[in-house]
């Protein structure tokens, strides 16, 4: 509830946030749970990709990878949609040398696009034994706000996520970005007794 001299009293319009669910237990085989946290509230989730190969590991990326700067990796940016409008924003960088030669280079591409990186990782012989992420609040950049559709500087939810081989060798790490105005997220923790 707001108030502007001379224009009496206004109340936004309540908007809907979607669930956006973190879970091991989401890690299928088959089936996206982006789509599953869409469908739960009535909406098409989808998503669009573009794959770059070969692109060298900005300082942070290399030090989440544990590579040297520079070292070449395949970087795949993401805009994930609800009834078409983004609504999450990810960037993925995978070490090129994990993958350079096999069918999974690009995780979008080939027969096992869209397979999830726990799924291709152990289509080349590497097991995903848990990953770690890291969420901070932030303002969204300008570039951010622009495709979300947010107000600049709006705040979002800034996931830093990384997937280990259960040699311990960070094998992806993403940057995910959540817009606080349209997703809440939630942490579903396995117990197991």
């Amino acid at each position: 509830m707001g108030r502007r001299s001379g224009s009496g009293t206004y109340v936004a319009e309540p908007r809907q946030r979607v669930r956006v669910v973190r879970s091991s237990a989401r890690e299928q085989p088959s089936g996206s749970p982006f789509r599953a946290d869409m469908k739960a509230v009535g909406k098409q989730g989808d998503w669009e990709s573009r794959t770059d190969a070969k692109v060298p590991a900005p300082a942070d990326v290399a030090a989440r990878l544990g590579i040297a700067e520079g070292d070449l990796c395949v970087r795949t940016t993401y805009e994930f949609l609800a009834d078409g409008r983004p609504v999450q924003l990810s960037t993925s960088w995978e070490p090129y040398d994990l993958t350079a030669g096999t069918l999974i280079v690009p995780p979008e591409g080939g027969p096992h696009a869209g397979a999830g990186v726990v799924n291709r990782m152990a289509a080349i012989g590497v097991t995903v034994s848990h990953a770690v992420e890291q969420p901070e609040p932030r303002q969204a950049t300008a570039e951010e706000a622009s495709i979300l559709g947010i107000q600049k500087a709006a705040l979002v939810t800034h996931i830093r996520r990384t997937y280990y081989s259960d040699q311990g060798r960070p094998v992806e790490t993403a940057d995910i970005i959540v817009p606080a105005a349209h997703c809440e997220i939630v942490y579903e923790i396995p117990i197991n007794p």
